[in-house]
């Protein structure tokens, strides 16, 4: 039987260079898709899962993140006191409660790998998820709550993907496809950014992942890979030799607001799925012109 996941860690130490100057003294993981930071979407997903304890691997000028996820008591009092009692539990919905989160530092700019391994001591031995907060997905249910699904079925560890154009595989991790379902398959082989003509698949590695401790190990000793870093990939290349990887092709849609255009995209999807504010939206396109059609294909997408 599968050990219980609980734990969740969360890489929040990039620079966001991409989105300079908007990144240059706020964390690229609190921009807001609507009305609520990246960073807390990615915790929402996990909290659906059934994690309870939340590792956020951060860096320099990141403490606005552990703010994020602390009581605010003057705003409390103040929504308390004007009667909006609405806005208030929203507020205290989104914290997770006392002593549920847990900060470390990646002191050095080393890869996904190496803040993987920054958790070490906090996470122990036992399994966990990794969710990247760049990846934002839009689905009836949360992607890694599809992944424990599997995993409660498979053991062993579990990544979540996607298909993409072959020409495009070179920017991301991939993975070769064996037997099973698409809720649940065998990986046969994984490859950190690949030419086209090189990859097995032109299936990604999508930002999401349940990983047994034994990773820690590996990561510990791990040479430095692609761009000079440190790369997850290659140690769950390695951890495949003794231990199995299961494949989840997740239901939902996909944003990478890692770049400008995946996080445009997402602020209109959301938008627009929105009870109090789709309709408001919507008319405010159609004032600017923007087509019909197009606007009902983002209507379709975000559903």
């Amino acid at each position: 039987m599968a050990k219980a996941v609980k734990t969740a860690v969360f890489p929040v130490a990039g620079l966001g260079t991409r989105f300079l100057p908007a990144t240059k003294a706020m964390p690229k993981e609190m921009l807001t898709v609507v009305d609520r930071p990246l960073i807390q979407y990615a915790v929402d997903e996990a909290r659906e899962a059934g994690i309870t304890h939340f590792v956020f691997v951060t860096g320099r000028n990141k403490g606005v993140i552990e703010d994020h996820f602390d009581r605010q008591f003057e705003i409390e009092a103040m929504l308390e006191a004007r009667g909006k009692t609405a806005a208030l539990a929203e507020l205290r919905k989104d914290l997770p409660s006392a002593g549920r989160t847990s900060f470390t530092r990646q002191q050095e700019p080393l890869g996904l790998g190496h803040a993987v391994w920054c958790a070490r001591e906090i996470v122990g031995n036992e399994p966990f998820a990794l969710l990247l907060p760049d990846m934002l997905f839009k689905g009836r249910r949360g992607v890694l709550k599809q992944m424990m699904e599997t995993y409660e079925e498979s053991g062993g560890n579990v990544i979540a993907v996607e298909e993409v154009p072959r020409q495009e595989v070179s920017s991301y991790g991939v993975i070769g496809r064996g037997a099973g379902e698409d809720s649940g398959f065998r990986i046969t082989n994984m490859v950190e950014k690949p030419a086209p003509k090189d990859a097995p698949s032109n299936l990604i590695i999508s930002g999401r992942y349940i990983l047994q401790p034994e990773v820690f190990s590996l990561l510990a000793d791990q040479p430095r890979g692609a761009g000079g870093e440190i790369q997850l990939t290659d140690a769950m290349q390695s951890l495949m030799g003794t231990q199995p990887f299961f494949g989840v092709k997740y239901e939902g849609q996909s944003f990478d607001c890692g770049s400008k255009i995946g996080f445009l995209t997402a602020n209109v999807a959301y938008a627009l799925d929105r009870e109090d504010i789709g309709e408001g939206f919507l008319d405010a396109l159609a004032k600017m012109g923007l087509h019909t059609a197009l606007i009902d294909g983002f209507k379709v997408a975000a559903e």
